[in-house]
């Protein structure tokens, strides 16, 4: 006979989950609830006085073309940073997980990035990619690369890309690992024995069995690149030169905390937020149709 659990409090569960609740309410909810508010408003710099004017924040923005061209930056970078990320910290896990002496300090070191800080990682690799000390400059050099991302938007792209993507490997690596521990060795043993090679049987056995974390990571990653990645833009460029690294996330900072246009600043923030919903639904809805549970 099985023993049915009551609770005679009928108030501790909703106790249990109220710390929870609180929190999605006061750090998410009612954020996004004020940007949707002032998302409809002409404010003036210090929000004394404010006038609701509707959508005309909204179609400003789609008359303009530096946020336009923001736009397109947030998807090219986004994609950059996304596909690198994955692929390296795949690759990674699938070498590191063939490692037999040293595999515990080979995996720390890859591990390790996770825990530097966006702006500290910018500050970093600023000073390798530096147009005039750089040591990656000084490489580039010899192999006939005047590389100066001080001048150039397009080595400016690279920079923050290679950055972004350096930082969030080590996270998809500690999923990827796991998963691959996870693959039954049995059944690479039996495709060894009927004569595939590792890269075969990574490809037909392994990559599939791992395809439940890898569209997860797919979600985090473009995610990640939409928001996490401020600080590192930040730390190298400020969206320059001529913001040709400016993202949307970084253009909600510049105009609402520099431009102090609060109006125009909160409707970037929705639509942002809807890019990404958009983004989200239309990954679970094709890319998790290739999943296999």
């Amino acid at each position: 006979m099985s023993s049915q659990v009551v609770f005679k409090n009928k108030w501790l569960p909703y106790a249990l989950i109220a710390p929870q609740l609180i929190i999605t309410i006061v750090f998410f909810i009612w954020p996004a609830g004020q940007a949707v508010f002032q998302s409809t408003q002409l404010e003036d710099a210090f929000g004394f006085s404010r006038e609701f004017v509707g959508l005309e924040n909204f179609t400003k923005l789609f008359n303009d073309s530096y946020y336009l061209d923001s736009l397109f930056t947030t998807l090219q970078f986004s994609v950059s940073v996304a596909v690198l990320a994955l692929v390296s910290a795949l690759v990674l896990s699938a070498f590191a997980e063939h490692i037999v002496r040293g595999s515990t300090m080979y995996r720390t070191f890859l591990i390790w990035p996770y825990a530097v800080a966006p702006a500290v990682a910018g500050s970093l690799w600023l000073f390798l990619f530096d147009p005039t000390i750089g040591v990656i400059t000084d490489l580039l050099k010899w192999v006939g690369i005047n590389w100066n991302p001080t001048l150039n938007g397009t080595h400016a792209m690279w920079m923050v890309v290679i950055t972004s993507t350096w930082k969030q490997i080590s996270y998809n690596f500690l999923f990827f690992l796991a998963a691959l521990q996870a693959v039954p060795k049995s059944l690479l043993e039996a495709a060894a024995i009927d004569g595939s090679g590792p890269v075969r049987r990574f490809l037909t056995i392994s990559f599939p069995l791992i395809s439940p974390t890898s569209f997860f990571l797919l979600v985090v990653n473009f995610v990640y690149a939409f928001f996490d990645t401020f600080a590192v833009i930040h730390a190298m460029t400020q969206g320059g030169p001529s913001n040709s690294t400016s993202t949307l996330v970084y253009k909600v900072y510049n105009d609402g905390f520099i431009g102090l246009d609060l109006g125009s600043s909160a409707a970037q923030s929705v639509i942002l937020m809807i890019l990404v919903a958009l983004l989200t639904v239309i990954q679970f809805k094709f890319v998790e149709k290739k999943v296999a549970y």
